[in-house]
């Protein structure tokens, strides 16, 4: 039987992710927030895949990301408790997160592991403390954990016969717990009570569905979905206010009862008057998600634009104190342009169906992450990816599964591109102008997709806006094309859903290759990455598997093209590389290793042959948020390399960069080398194969490598046995042939 591909571990300090690392970056997005809690001097706030705190009295803002160990699934619910210095973090999976005052991070998997619970009922809605437990309300029930050991004790399902339904919140007053329950009332029983796990001790004292419910000032107040805020006493259900929608966060904090809902906060003081009301934030559209009071301010959660604050004395003084970063974390494509990184959030499926959703574009400059809302992108929706002139970074393409194409410049949208009077782009049966990708040829004419359409082949030049269409219909049919690249003899290489890898060039007399099938050993007709390496070789990569095209100059002289799997040897073995992985991405670096993305595997770094696995990153071993690649980019500068996931995005830092043509720009980062500087000392600018020394300043060589690329790494150490001593050591470097040399200085200061 074949196995799928041997797996290198990592070095050491690649593993080692956390507060302090270097080789780690993070690219969230905190704008839907998900949840907010409070201590007395700081406020913590969730969005889906990570969160930030900041400290009232300093007004200091620090994220916490899966580079800091934060792994979330998709954050549901958050609670801070003072006495226990511990932040509680909720998963819609299950899991819970301990975040530790020095924002360490423990994993608690004891409810995804119940096996007697449904998957789809272990969603995490809140979190209650009550002398030193946390009242966990979940969609089967509640969970019982002990913060002072950090175990899980007794879980409560208290539906009829013992049913597991879904408990919105949890609360306990005067000698009773109560419950909270969507679509099955209030139920409560005796408190304290050891046998809380016998269904028979609950009662429903309320029917209807339950959204809040929560304790204050002597009374416990519940939060229905029409909006009431009821005062239950007994067995009568008193009306104690209306909020215009359903209630969606009920809490205390700073001596005040809290009331959200989607378009209005209610603030009340414990004589039980409304003194505060928020019904919106100025100049803003945005959605209340949730609500707190710490050191005199309001904080306020929404789904579109992260947390805004106001003092209490004056509610107009608005700050929001959001993280910079994407609109969202969930990014679907990348683009990377010498100065700018593109993000998209929109796309398509599985089955190349257009997701229909109407998000903007977020860019990352050297001054941070800007954005381009949807209201501003002409009624473009669905972004699957987007393609910038390499010739003017400014003029960027949209390519968009359902709206066609639209053209941006400096940031402004000028014009999209459908069916109609301006294009002769095609919509399919649904009225969607399918535009999945685009790219431009060494002439400057932009390549268009049109999937679905008599002819798939577009080509624009974006001077003279003049259009020229092409079919390759009689080989494939009508199809979905979802990746093209473009080679130096201008062949159009274009990856399919489902009809193979299709080559065309239009100065051959339109001449065009179709490779798919058994036949030509594709192991999937369903093409969904390309890319040419530095020695002209093509990469395939499919839902079921890699092949590789030996040279894409084949194509001007043969009719027929094969493409071939890379076997490796394991344990004596002859393997397929990639077997049998749906590939979402391949991409090629300044060394000429390939970075592979997958969907369920992580991502996959191998040499120029694929003869290695240099690197195999998951979210096991390193702070990939995700196993589900969506994109990679690289910058061929800095040598970063950018995952995108649907859990958010992050980037290694590490050896990708293009090498040089000479060594006049070799430099050497971080120089010097402080005492808490954890990670590795970058030596860029290098030319490809050349040789690198290091020595002690007595002539004692502590390292040599050979560069691929145009970085090397050194983790200041003597051959990796022992951090070398504080000193100034000497870098030697020479290419290949001897005929250029370089020499710099780095100095290594060590603490006490």
């Amino acid at each position: 039987m074949k196995r799928l591909f041997p797996i290198v571990f990592l070095l050491l300090h690649v593993l080692s992710f956390g507060q302090g690392n270097q080789t780690w970056g993070s690219y969230f997005s905190y704008n839907n927030i998900q949840d907010i809690t409070q201590s007395n001097n700081r406020v913590f706030a969730a969005s889906e895949s990570a969160m930030f705190t900041k400290n009232v009295g300093t007004n200091e803002i620090k994220t916490i990301t899966s580079v800091d160990g934060l792994k979330a699934e998709t954050i549901t619910a958050i609670h801070h408790s003072p006495t226990y210095s511990k932040t509680l973090v909720g998963n819609a999976n299950g899991l819970l997160l301990v975040v530790n005052s020095d924002f360490s991070v423990l994993n608690k998997i004891d409810i995804i592991q119940e096996t007697t619970i449904p998957a789809a009922k272990k969603k995490i809605n809140h979190i209650y403390e009550y002398e030193g437990k946390a009242y966990i309300a979940c969609d089967f029930g509640i969970a019982v954990f002990n913060l002072a050991t950090l175990e899980f004790g007794d879980t409560y399902f208290l539906g009829p016969l013992g049913a597991e339904i879904p408990v919105n919140q949890t609360t306990i007053l005067d000698g009773y717990i109560y419950a909270g329950c969507g679509g099955f009332g209030i139920r409560r029983a005796t408190f304290p009570n050891p046998n809380l796990n016998d269904y028979s001790q609950w009662t429903e004292i309320f029917g209807g569905g339950w959204t809040a419910i929560h304790s204050y000032a002597g009374y416990y107040f519940a939060g229905h979905p029409s909006g009431d805020l009821l005062k239950p006493e007994g067995t009568i259900p008193w009306p104690f206010d209306h909020l215009p929608s359903a209630v969606v966060d009920l809490r205390d904090a700073a001596g005040y009862m809290l009331a959200t809902c989607a378009t209005r906060i209610n603030v009340y003081n414990e004589a039980l008057v409304r003194v505060y009301q928020v019904n919106l934030i100025p100049g803003e559209n945005v959605t209340f998600t949730c609500a707190t009071i710490v050191g005199g301010e309001i904080f306020i959660g929404t789904k579109e634009k992260g947390v805004f604050t106001m003092p209490l004395t004056n509610l107009s003084a608005v700050t929001n104190i959001t993280p910079n970063g994407p609109l969202r974390s969930n990014i679907f494509a990348l683009e990377k342009t010498a100065n700018n990184l593109w993000a998209a959030f929109g796309g398509y499926d599985g089955t190349y169906t257009p997701t229909r959703t109407r998000y903007g574009v977020s860019k990352l400059t050297q001054s941070g992450w800007t954005s381009i809302p949807y209201e501003d992108l002409l009624d473009t929706q669905s972004i699957a990816s987007i393609t910038a002139n390499p010739n003017n970074e400014n003029q960027v393409f949209f390519n968009s599964a359902e709206s066609g194409l639209l053209k941006v410049e400096n940031d402004e949208a000028v014009i999209r591109y459908t069916e109609g009077s301006n294009s002769p782009l095609e919509s399919d049966s649904n009225t969607w102008v399918r535009v999945f990708d685009s790219a431009f040829d060494k002439n400057g004419n932009l390549w268009v997709l049109n999937s679905l359409a008599m002819n798939t082949i577009r080509r624009l030049n974006p001077g003279s806006n003049q259009w020229t269409s092409y079919s390759v219909d009689e080989a494939t049919g009508i199809a979905n094309y979802v990746k093209v690249i473009v080679d130096r003899n201008t062949t159009k290489w274009m990856g399919t859903g489902g009809k193979g890898l299709v080559a065309f060039n239009e100065n051959l007399s339109n001449k065009f290759i179709v490779v798919r099938g058994e036949e030509d050993n594709m192991p999937s007709d369903d093409v969904k990455a390309l890319a040419i390496d530095n020695n002209n070789r093509l990469w395939i990569g499919t839902t079921r598997g890699l092949r590789v095209i030996s040279s894409i100059e084949r194509f001007m002289t043969e009719d027929e093209l094969t493409a071939n799997a890379i076997i490796i040897m394991e344990d004596g073995l002859a393997q397929e590389l990639m077997f049998e992985q749906v590939i979402t991405d391949i991409v090629v670096d300044g060394a000429n290793n390939k970075w592979i993305g997958t969907a369920g595997a992580g991502a996959f770094l191998v040499s120029p042959d694929g003869q290695k696995t240099l690197f195999h990153f998951t979210k096991l071993n390193s702070p990939l948020p995700s196993n589900n690649i969506n994109d990679i980019e690289i910058d061929p500068v800095t040598g970063e390399v950018f995952f995108a996931t649907e859990g958010g995005m992050v980037s290694y830092k590490g050896t990708s960069t293009a090498a040089a043509g000479d060594l006049s720009k070799v430099y050497v980062f971080p120089n010097p080398v402080r005492p808490n500087f954890d990670g590795d000392v970058n030596i860029s600018g290098l030319m490809d194969n050349v040789n690198v020394k290091i020595t002690d300043i007595e002539g004692n060589l502590v390292f040599e490598t050979t560069s691929e690329g145009g970085t090397v790494l050194w983790n200041t150490t003597a051959f990796g046995k022992y951090k070398v001593a504080s000193g100034v050591y000497m870098i030697f470097i020479a290419s290949e042939d001897g005929t250029e040399t370089k020499v710099k200085k780095v100095m290594i200061i060590r603490g006490n």
